[in-house]
């Protein structure tokens, strides 16, 4: 009888977060109400398009949600939203008008006009 031996490796991410989109969920959970233990990115039906980026405190861990670590909180993903996201990149961008979580999205086949919303 041959010994096979079965070798785990780390899957990378679904999402890939910048330092400045990590750096702000450091100041999210800094600001977090009482009995969060992260924060989830989720994809709901929404918009002119179909789908739309969110992103809200979670205060508990959902069985199928991909788990992210980085130095400052916990990034879930919504185990619903994952297949519309792998592969993307998470920013914070902050200008004189506006600031927010910018995706760049692989999956994406089109977005509508004002970016709020997208297709796969």
């Amino acid at each position: 009888m041959t010994d096979v031996q079965t070798k785990t490796r780390a899957r990378p991410a679904a999402v890939i977060l910048t330092p400045t989109s990590q750096a702000r969920i450091a100041d999210l959970m800094r600001q977090a109400p009482e009995g969060a233990i992260g924060v989830k990115l989720s994809t709901p039906k929404r918009g002119c398009s179909g789908l739309a980026y969110s992103v809200d405190y979670v205060t508990e861990e959902a069985k199928f949600d991909e788990k992210i670590e980085t130095p400052g909180g916990v990034l879930y993903i919504d185990g619903a939203s994952v297949l519309y996201l792998i592969g993307s990149t998470m920013d914070w961008v902050e200008d004189d008008f506006t600031a927010g979580f910018v995706f760049n999205n692989p999956n994406a086949k089109g977005s509508c006009g004002c970016g709020e919303s997208f297709t796969v």
